[in-house]
């Protein structure tokens, strides 16, 4: 299972990239894994500020429909449109161009609060 040491994770299995004031928020292998084959995401968000925690769209697998949580507070800025013509990129690449959205962050503050690699890798009992 791959959990790349850069990124910081929540416990609703969403990933978070930091650059600068900008954030790439998706979710993650075990996620995807646990999801099964993704179908569809939606995403209608973009332009919306969105606090932490608060759902910023769906993930529909073959099997079941999973709310998507924001990792920090901020405004939507780009949808990953890559995603409506092959949603199944989450499945095969969840932290590459699998990713679901860009954020501008409005509390960076928040970021400390998100679990690390290994924080998480405990959390999901790798």
């Amino acid at each position: 299972m791959n959990i790349p040491a850069n990124l910081k994770y929540t416990k609703d299995h969403e990933w978070i990239e930091l650059n600068g004031n900008t954030a790439t928020v998706g979710i993650t292998d075990f996620a995807q894994g646990e999801l099964g084959d993704i179908v569809y995401v939606d995403i209608s968000s973009v332009g919306k500020s969105i606090a932490q925690h608060e759902v910023f769209g769906t993930v529909e697998a073959v099997k079941t429909v999973s709310d998507l949580f924001m990792p920090v507070s901020g405004k939507v800025l780009e949808f990953n449109s890559g995603l409506e013509a092959a949603p199944e990129t989450v499945n095969s690449d969840p932290y590459g161009k699998g990713w679901m959205v860009k954020v501008e962050l409005s509390n960076a503050s928040e970021v400390e609060g998100l679990l690390s690699a290994d924080q998480y890798k405990e959390l999901i009992g790798k």
